[in-house]
């Protein structure tokens, strides 16, 4: 699974990448600076200078790593979307499945 999350900052994004690696909720999270997101927030339009992080984990670890966003991110409404991976390099993803611990273990 990629999970897309957006943070204000690089301190954010940072934590929040270390603590759901250090945690094996994910093998490894991208940080992508430079993000103009547009929304609607509160029936306004905003505009946000973001990061994005992309964030590789299990299918059977989502659940936990949802969770863990949710409890560790500033946002009200974290942005978390899970998008399958439907194919990749079989090695790159043994590891993802090797670095992300299984739920109860």
């Amino acid at each position: 699974m990629v999970v897309l999350v957006t943070v204000e900052n690089a301190a954010t994004a940072r934590a929040l990448g270390e603590t759901l690696v250090g945690e094996e909720l994910a093998a490894c999270v991208n940080v992508v600076p430079g993000i103009l997101s547009i929304y609607r927030w509160q029936g306004a339009i905003e505009r946000s200078d973001e990061l994005l992080c992309l964030v590789k984990t299990t299918r059977a670890g989502l659940e936990r790593l949802r969770a863990r966003i949710v409890e560790l991110h500033p946002y009200d409404v974290p942005e978390i979307l899970a998008l399958p991976v439907e194919a990749g390099h079989a090695a790159y993803l043994d590891w993802i499945a090797a670095s992300v611990r299984a739920p109860g273990g």
